[in-house]
């Protein structure tokens, strides 16, 4: 059986939402790593686990980062957070001087 299109809106800063039931058959969820590709004018999305080597672009690493802190213990996160608002708390310090 022939799944039935389903037809969405890019928004103004070209996102589309993906419909629950196709994240569901894709295995997607919130904070997943997705992979965009073209070929021959269709777009695909795929969910991977890991990012290809050598890929350091800056959405690359900001997906590495999202799924390496998924994977992170809850004290380890807390860590990680209380550091990064520090350095947010010396750059602001930064700034006024």
């Amino acid at each position: 059986m022939k799944a039935k299109p389903i037809y969405k809106i890019i928004d103004g800063k070209g996102r589309v939402l993906i419909p629950k039931e196709l994240r569901a058959a894709s295995g997607m969820d919130y904070g997943d790593i997705v992979k965009l590709n073209i070929h021959q004018g269709v777009v695909t999305a795929k969910k991977v686990d890991l990012i290809e080597v050598g890929d350091q672009s800056p959405e690359a690493v900001e997906a590495f980062v999202h799924a390496a802190i998924r994977e992170m213990p809850e004290d380890t996160q807390i860590t990680l957070a209380a550091r990064l608002l520090e350095l947010i708390e010396q750059r602001k310090g930064r700034r006024h001087e």
